[in-house]
């Protein structure tokens, strides 16, 4: 076991582009799984920071604020890796990457949807309350109870944001290609951003048409201010992620080198 644990890592160290797919492969797949899971808390943007809720007035829905699922800190990580592969390994390593995490999110619902049946022991479920505590008074009286509320999402909401997710990276390496064939190795932010922007338009309606429109019958003019409110955020955070995406280009540049790098992205390109 040893013996195969350093030659994968001599590997590695001697092929600085397959060790660098891996940290970003990792850190992606790793990315994407925590928001699917993360996403089920909804919280308040403007009371997270300490100000007024926003009251904006949508298609006839009124008051509507940034009460977002906990998933959206996660995204905008996703977004830059996203666009890193596609700068150095192109649309193929961007399409295996999404759907090897989207197998790999249903593999994860499907052990969590087990681990939910299973019948927990006498003592776990109030497990939590201290000795001599009245149960009555604790937020929490069922430990089991709020594991299956938290970890139960619903299979519309699932479905929703798997299909949204697919469509939406495909999408983000379409307009990233398309925006470099006509500007070369020039205006990073430009494709970076550009692609993002396109796809989380696109991305922000598909989920929510699915896991509410379609699964839980809401009217389509509260799915579309709903959508239209979740994009406002998006577009506001892919804007504030341009340094991010090139201070990571710098740092790429110099473990890759020059040469290296250039011929990376050639064949990125010619893909």
């Amino acid at each position: 076991m040893e013996e195969c644990l350093v030659w994968i890592m001599l590997n590695l160290s001697n092929n600085k582009q397959v060790s660098l797919f891996v940290v970003l492969a990792g850190i992606f797949v790793t990315n994407v799984i925590l928001a699917e899971f993360l996403g089920v808390k909804i919280f308040s943007l403007e009371h997270t920071l300490g100000i007024k809720p926003f009251s904006i007035d949508l298609l006839g829905f009124e008051n509507l604020s940034f009460n977002l699922t906990t998933g959206v800190l996660l995204w905008p990580l996703v977004f830059v890796l996203t666009d890193l592969i596609n700068e150095y390994y192109g649309p193929k390593g961007v399409r295996f990457l999404s759907y090897m995490a989207a197998f790999l999110i249903l593999f994860a619902f499907l052990v969590v949807s087990l681990a939910i049946q299973l019948v927990p022991a006498d003592f776990w479920p109030q497990s939590h309350i201290p000795s001599g505590a009245n149960a009555t008074e604790l937020p929490v009286k069922d430990l089991n109870v709020a594991y299956q509320l938290i970890f139960g999402q619903g299979r519309w909401i699932i479905a929703g944001s798997l299909i949204a997710f697919l469509i939406g990276q495909i999408l983000d390496v379409f307009v990233f290609h398309k925006i470099k064939e006509k500007t070369g190795e020039n205006k990073i932010w430009l494709r970076a951003t550009g692609s993002t922007l396109v796809s989380q338009f696109v991305d922000s309606y598909i989920v929510l048409g699915i896991a509410f429109y379609l699964g839980a019958g809401w009217p389509l003019a509260q799915v579309l201010a709903i959508g239209t409110v979740n994009y406002l955020y998006k577009f506001v955070v892919a804007l504030l992620s341009t340094p991010l995406i090139y201070l990571a280009h710098h740092f790429i540049e110099m473990y890759l080198g020059a040469q290296l790098s250039k011929s990376l992205k050639d064949e990125a390109i010619a893909s």
